[in-house]
């Protein structure tokens, strides 16, 4: 595609830039907006500089993506209810055999349930339950949580569902899930273990220590606040982004926390995920001499329960465990009708309105729970790069780079690479793939219909991987680190110097040794 005339050209780039700085950077202090309402005002633009029509505008909104994402969503919500994290979590502990043991684990559970309930819900519902197992153990919390962030973002690669982008990809490449499997569980399954084996040699050391030297001072948990630890449920909406003056206190904060020397530089958006403190933040007030009194009033209320009583929380423990059954039912079917290649979308809102028909509840409070701010995003984001494709830009950029990116050449697999990996770091990954997805296709089509497919595979990997790079590569590793800095108690804080760390040469190795194995 030819440039558009000069107008349209400036007046579309200025509407894109808008959308890149509101969507890298969700608080800045000119226009601390976030990204949801910076998505939404890139979109406008476009339309008022009549850069896309609104027949065009609205066109662009694809809803088999937002269908999907929005049934998955649902469907983690009711999981989350069934407590099949609570469950993960147990795997976690269960007969462990001290921190090189737990590293292991943890990566693979992660890797496994972000495949199937997205990374950005497993990072919110492990990440406070991972950091209780570090301190029970007094050792560094670090490396577990970047094993947990590392190995979240990598699992998600290996299925549609697993992350946006992969949505996006599997939607407008019209590949069956089940393909989609096929062709990136090698390289994910081979990723997570390197990945353990370089978490593992970076931190042997601090591993083998039994002493936090770094938070000697740190709470330790005892083991019975591990076993008992209660998963609360994650709100899939976003924390509420900072105004200027919060934003330039954390800025300031993050770097002297981030550089030894106090003048490093990272930014920390906040825009993540909600999260329901627990009760146990509020500290029993003591009343001194009236303990016994209290104690003994609350014995004498207890009488046994009644064989009515007993027949009746019975019956509700039976009717607990048969829902639990249907919402695993429905969820193992949801993902035996994706691998039969029915429509992704459909199902997956069969699947969210099967899980809503069998609660006989009032479906108002998990509803709550999906984040509609990052449907409205998507749908911003769509007419924003559509508009961005109209001016030209991308198409001769493309043309100018695609004669050094072919994918049949192992030289042009690793020039399409880096060209993702760098864009997925600067634009965001779900941006990268609108913007190259389909030249990427198109390019490696005209070689055989097989590189077409193995175009898109490759665009999934490395968008996917490349968020393990920096801290703020994705949603992930933002949730994990906030997560963590908010845990009542137990509070640690991931820098972004001790994320870089282990995140450059993990995303290399692993991308590069990923790519090889994607068929």
């Amino acid at each position: 595609m030819a440039l558009a005339f000069s107008v349209k050209v400036v007046l579309g780039s200025i509407a894109f830039a808008i959308f890149w700085v509101l969507a890298v950077f969700p608080a800045v202090p000119f226009l601390p907006v976030g990204r949801t309402a910076g998505s939404l005002l890139g979109a406008v633009l476009m339309v008022l500089f009549r850069v896309v029509t609104p027949d065009q505008a609205y066109a662009a909104i694809d809803l088999p993506i937002l269908g999907l994402l929005f049934g998955t969503m649902v469907v983690s919500v009711y999981l989350e209810r069934a407590d099949i994290f609570k469950y993960l979590g147990k795997l976690l502990s269960w007969k462990s055999k001290g921190a090189k043991d737990l590293i292991c684990r943890i990566c693979l559970i992660s890797a496994i349930s972000s495949a199937v309930f997205t990374n950005d819900t497993t990072c919110v519902i492990l990440t406070e339950f991972v950091l209780k197992i570090a301190r029970q153990h007094n050792l560094p919390p670090h490396p577990f949580l970047l094993a947990l962030a590392s190995s979240a973002n990598i699992g998600s690669a290996a299925t549609p569902i697993g992350n946006p982008q992969n949505l996006v990809i599997a939607v407008q490449s019209k590949i069956s899930f089940g393909d989609f499997l096929i062709g990136i569980l090698p390289a994910m399954l081979v990723g997570v273990l390197v990945n353990v084996l370089l978490l593992l040699c970076m931190y042997w050391r601090l591993l083998s220590a039994q002493k936090d030297e770094e938070d000697a001072t740190g709470e330790v948990v005892a083991e019975d606040d591990v076993i008992s630890h209660r998963f609360s449920p994650a709100t899939m909406s976003h924390f509420p982004s900072l105004n200027s003056q919060e934003w330039n206190s954390r800025l300031e904060s993050m770097n002297v926390q981030s550089s030894p020397n106090g003048n490093g530089s990272t930014a920390h958006p906040d825009s993540l995920r909600n999260r329901v403190i627990s009760a146990d933040q509020n500290e029993i007030q003591r009343v001194p001499g009236g303990a016994t009194d209290s104690a003994k009033n609350s014995n004498a209320s207890k009488e046994a329960p009644t064989a009515s009583e007993e027949k009746e929380n019975l019956s509700t423990r039976w009717k607990r465990r048969f829902w639990k059954f249907c919402v695993y039912f429905v969820t193992v079917g949801m993902l035996i009708s994706l691998l039969m290649g029915l429509n992704m979308s459909w199902t997956a809102i069969t699947a969210a309105l099967a899980l809503v028909v069998l609660d006989f509840e009032d479906a108002r409070p998990c509803l709550e729970k999906v984040s509609y701010m990052l449907l409205i995003f998507f749908c911003g984001m769509f007419i924003t790069v559509e508009g961005f494709n109209k001016t030209g830009i991308p198409s001769s950029l493309w043309d100018l780079m695609e004669p050094y990116a072919k994918i049949n050449h192992v030289s042009g697999i690793a020039v399409l690479a880096i060209v993702i990996l760098v864009l997925s770091n600067l634009a965001s990954n779900v941006p990268t793939v609108l913007l190259l997805g389909g030249r990427v296709a198109a390019s490696a089509a005209a070689i055989s219909a097989s590189d077409g497919k193995k175009a898109w595979l490759i665009l999934a990997w490395v968008s996917t991987v490349a968020g393990n790079l920096s801290l703020l590569g994705s949603a992930a590793n933002l949730i994990v680190c906030e997560q963590a800095r908010r845990t009542p108690h137990l509070a640690y804080t991931l820098s972004f110097w001790k994320h870089i760390k282990f995140g450059v040469p993990s995303t290399l190795i692993v991308t590069a040794i990923g790519l090889t194995l994607i068929r």
